[in-house]
């Protein structure tokens, strides 16, 4: 059994979705299209792949302040990843679930999973239960 662990105390649910663990680090501003979610860093190994309704692994973020503002839009949209599995806290990024949440939107519940943990994750989809258990077949 994986888990990860919550980010925000007060997440409820369960969650369940494809996993797509990115390689890189991503720029939410400037790397990722928010009126469609799909990563259009060109650099970016996953360049083209589509972040919505994803569990998304994340290795680490480029730093924008902007980056919220990004994720918050995807929130408003409802394109926005469907879990977002951090290796290490990105308070930035995580403004957006915080403001989306406050808006009456329903962002994306946020883990911590560091890289080691990342790497293990299988291909196809899994669950994420809001303690962190991570399930899969």
């Amino acid at each position: 059994m994986m888990r990860a662990e919550p980010l925000f105390p007060d997440q409820k649910g369960t969650v369940e979705g494809p996993v797509l663990a990115l390689t890189a680090p991503l720029s939410f501003w400037g790397g990722v299209d928010p009126s469609t979610g799909r990563i259009i860093q060109v650099r970016h190994p996953q360049c083209g792949q589509n972040i919505a309704g994803t569990v998304l692994a994340l290795p680490g973020t480029i730093g924008s302040s902007s980056s919220s503002a990004v994720l918050l839009d995807l929130i408003r949209l409802d394109i926005a990843p469907a879990a977002l599995l951090l290796a290490a806290p990105a308070a930035i990024l995580l403004i957006g679930c915080v403001v989306g949440r406050e808006m009456g939107w329903k962002p994306p519940p946020a883990f911590r999973l560091d890289e080691a943990g990342q790497a293990r994750l299988p291909a196809g989809r899994i669950t994420l239960l809001a303690d962190g258990e991570i399930r899969f077949p």
